[in-house]
């Protein structure tokens, strides 16, 4: 076994395609492999990879872990297959690629989107999945604390709702194109229009693993009052919430995302 380099000479991740064997068909994820040890699989949200990948390197180098940050398939302009529909088709292939790099012990960790994807992933009962952790994830339906609607909304406004820094919020490039982005086309072809699942927050009753359920404590897209009912619905779960945080903390307060999970983990 080769030894644990430090922290200042960790190498760069890997990025790779693995191509899967699902009940879709034929399923093509491009992971970004920070190789470390214990493994955590990061799962982003509608904004995209870039919005985990500062985090993933920030996880890998404090703790020295495996780290896999994977682009949703039909997020980037990557290849999705016509049948890779609905967030637990997609559940599905991420756990394949677990079966197929033969992983155990892994963390999953997903916000906003990927937060519900990790719960989807949670309740398939995967040998290979021994927590979860769910940040500002949306996919419930909670009465008098509904999402907010982003139709619409100019990316300032969704920017206002998203950080308690606004300032903070990175620019993403420019498309040219009108119309909604192909990230979010690609989002909506997970979720539907909705981006809930009205059967999710009576189903969560049935993970069987322990979930942190971590909160920005500005999250105006799903306030605070939506994450408790969220880590309510699960048995063996903790709910923390973050200060000066909004609905991508790993974005605006990273420090003190890693701390709250470092912390939590060794309760």
């Amino acid at each position: 076994m080769s030894s644990t380099p430090a922290a200042g000479s960790l190498r760069p991740a890997r990025t790779g395609t693995h191509t899967l064997e699902t009940g879709v068909g034929t399923v093509e994820i491009a992971v970004q492999d920070h190789d470390r040890t214990r493994p955590f699989l990061l799962l982003h949200g509608g904004g995209g990879v870039a919005t985990m990948t500062g985090f993933a390197g920030l996880l890998t180098e404090r703790t020295h872990s495996r780290v896999l940050l994977p682009t949703h398939p039909g997020f980037s302009g990557t290849p999705k297959p016509a049948g890779l529909t609905g967030v637990a088709a997609l559940a599905q292939a991420y756990v394949a690629l677990l079966d197929q790099l033969d992983l155990s012990d892994v963390t999953v960790v997903g916000n906003s989107f990927g937060g519900w994807l990790a719960a989807e992933i949670a309740l398939l009962g995967s040998p290979r999945v021994s927590g979860a952790v769910i940040i500002d994830a949306v996919g419930i339906e909670v009465d008098g604390h509904p999402q907010a609607d982003l139709r619409g909304m100019s990316l300032p406004e969704i920017q206002k709702l998203s950080f308690h820094d606004p300032r903070k919020a990175p620019q993403p490039p420019a498309t040219g194109a009108p119309g909604p982005s192909p990230d979010l086309q690609a989002l909506i072809g997970y979720t539907g229009p909705a981006m809930s699942d009205p059967t999710l927050i009576e189903r969560l009753n049935q993970v069987a693993i322990p979930v942190q359920v971590v909160w920005g404590e500005s999250d105006r897209i799903v306030t605070p009052d939506y994450g408790k009912a969220f880590a309510a619905a699960i048995p063996l779960s903790t709910f923390t919430v973050l200060p000066r945080s909004g609905h991508l903390p790993q974005v605006e307060t990273p420090e003190e995302l890693l701390g709250a999970l470092l912390d939590l983990g060794n309760r």
